[in-house]
C-alpha cells in the first residue's frame, strides 16, 4: 500500500471505526486513541497491508483489542485502588522550608542546582558535577557562593536547619 493509498484508506475509515469503537467503548476519546493506535501498527506493516482481505476489519479489530486491554488495565488499577487505603494526611512545608525555597529562588540558577543536588538531594560534589556537566571545581565555588547568598537571605537559625551553612562538609574541601 502506497503512502498516497494508505493516507486515503485513513481518511475513509478513521472516523465510521471511532464511531463503531464508540459504540463498544462508550468513551470517545479512548476510542479515537485506540483506533489512531491501530492505523500506526497498520503503517509499520503497511507492505503486508495490502495482502489483508479486509484491512477495515483489521484495524477494528487491533483497536477492539487495545480498548479491551485498556479497560482491563483500568479495571486492575481500580481493584489496586480500592484495596490500598488512602494515604494519610501530608503536612504542607513547614515555615523553615518555605522560606528556604524563597531564598533558593533568588540564587541564580546553577547555584541554586548545586546548593539543591547537594544540600537536599545528599549527592557528592562529585555526583553533582557529574550530573550537571559542570567540573568539580565549579560544583565547589557555586556552593561556596551558593551558600554565601543563602546567609545574608535567611536567619542563622534556617540557615543551620537547611543545612546551607555547612561549608565545612568534608566532600566540599578541595
Amino acid at each position: 500500500m502506497t503512502e498516497d493509498e494508505f493516507d486515503a484508506f485513513y481518511a475513509s475509515a478513521f472516523p465510521r471505526i471511532v464511531g463503531q469503537v464508540y459504540s463498544f467503548t462508550g468513551d470517545h476519546g479512548q476510542a479515537q486513541d485506540v483506533v489512531q493506535e491501530a492505523f500506526v501498527r497498520a503503517w509499520d506493516r503497511r507492505r503486508d497491508f495490502l495482502a489483508t482481505e479486509a484491512p477495515e476489519a483489521w484495524i477494528r479489530t487491533v483497536a477492539m483489542r487495545l480498548a479491551v486491554s485498556h479497560w482491563r488495565r483500568a479495571r486492575r488499577w481500580l481493584e489496586l485502588v480500592r484495596r490500598t487505603p488512602p494515604p494519610g494526611h501530608a503536612p504542607g512545608p513547614g515555615p523553615e522550608h518555605v522560606a528556604l525555597v524563597a531564598a533558593l529562588r533568588q540564587l541564580p540558577e546553577p547555584q541554586r542546582l548545586a546548593i539543591v543536588l547537594h544540600h537536599l538531594c545528599d549527592l557528592s560534589v562529585e555526583q553533582v558535577a557529574s550530573e550537571t556537566g559542570a567540573p568539580t571545581g565549579t560544583v565547589k565555588a557555586r556552593l561556596a557562593r551558593g551558600r554565601a547568598a543563602l546567609a545574608k537571605l535567611l536567619p542563622a537559625s534556617e540557615v543551620g536547619a537547611a543545612g546551607g551553612s555547612g561549608a565545612n562538609k568534608e566532600d566540599d574541601r578541595g
